[in-house]
């Protein structure tokens, strides 16, 4: 265990995994010109439920210590995304492929994709009556780290990052998610997060039902989790609140199941501003739609209002 000091947090400690055999590398397109290696990369993504086309040719990439959000209209197929990498069985991956620390893990099952680093928080946290908080946490740690972390260096790990996020830790000994507020919920995410030390966290709507109170504990879980193993993060939602609050590398807009357009952070502003109107008005049919594209030429990638009100990183 190694404890990292990060401004505006406590000490948070993670234990990141080594996953052996994963050291083939893949130029990030997360970032241009820059030429890091990509954790997740997903390309040419279609997805299917219930005989119904959800996404098509989705293709993006995050590289390691890399903070990216996924941004868009309700209904636009984020949800959809982040239940599809990690392996929702809901889902019907119907082309494509997601690779994951150099592998293809389009087969592995969910619980072979959370051993092999990846996290994905519910938008809807689930409540399950009879399960203890902490029997719950220590069979997510045992699946995780095996036997190296579990008895009474376990409940004191767990009972250290409940202080840290300001959870009671007689929260422990209550069934899982069962009469917790939505921000209760949240900070109970959070704490899976330190503790499972993802190599990559899909956070799907993490503000949502928080108040300004709860949103700092987030926000400051969230940056000790980045600091303290490196970790990758794929924030998904529809508002920038929570983007405040963040150092944000790459943003990602979907509209009706595709990348509608891509941009640094400079672009939450501009959203904050103008909304997802022109996005969903741009045509998304041009076969030029692939990760890497430039935005100027496709069509696809450009919002339908004059470029020079874009961030120019977006242009």
């Amino acid at each position: 265990m190694h404890s990292i000091e990060t401004p505006g947090t406590a000490a948070i400690a993670a234990k990141p995994i080594e996953t052996p055999g994963a050291a083939q590398a893949y130029t990030s397109l997360a970032s241009p010109g820059a030429q890091n290696t990509a954790l997740l990369d997903v390309r040419n993504l279609a997805a299917s439920a219930d005989d119904m086309q959800i996404l098509h040719g989705v293709s993006l990439s995050i590289g390691k210590g890399e903070t990216h959000v996924l941004m868009g209209p309700n209904g636009a197929g984020k949800s959809t995304l982040g239940r599809l990498i990690m392996g929702d069985p809901s889902y019907e991956q119907t082309a494509g492929s997601i690779l994951f620390d150099g592998s293809d893990i389009s087969e592995l099952s969910p619980d072979k994709r959370s051993r092999a680093g990846l996290f994905l928080s519910f938008q809807a946290p689930v409540e399950i009556p009879g399960v203890p908080l902490l029997s719950f946490l220590r069979a997510a740690a045992s699946g995780r780290f095996g036997q190296g972390l579990r008895g009474r260096k376990l409940r004191a790990r767990i009972e250290e990052l409940c202080d840290e996020l300001d959870m009671d830790p007689a929260y422990l000994d209550r069934e899982l998610g069962v009469g917790f507020s939505g921000g209760e919920k949240k900070k109970l995410e959070m704490l899976q997060l330190l503790l499972l030390a993802p190599k990559l966290a899909i956070l799907d709507e993490t503000d949502s039902g928080l108040d300004v109170d709860a949103l700092g504990v987030v926000s400051r879980g969230i940056d000790a989790y980045r600091e303290s193993c490196d970790g990758s993060l794929l924030i998904i939602t529809h508002n920038t609140r929570i983007l405040e609050h963040l150092k944000v590398d790459r943003v990602h807009v979907m509209v009706d199941g595709r990348i509608a357009a891509e941009g640094d952070a400079s672009l939450i502003p501009w959203i904050d501003r103008n909304g997802f109107e022109s996005f969903e008005n741009a045509s998304l049919s041009d076969p030029c739609c692939q990760a890497g594209d430039d935005i100027n030429a496709c069509p696809a990638r450009t919002p339908s209002a004059s470029a020079s009100s874009l961030p120019a990183e977006t242009r």
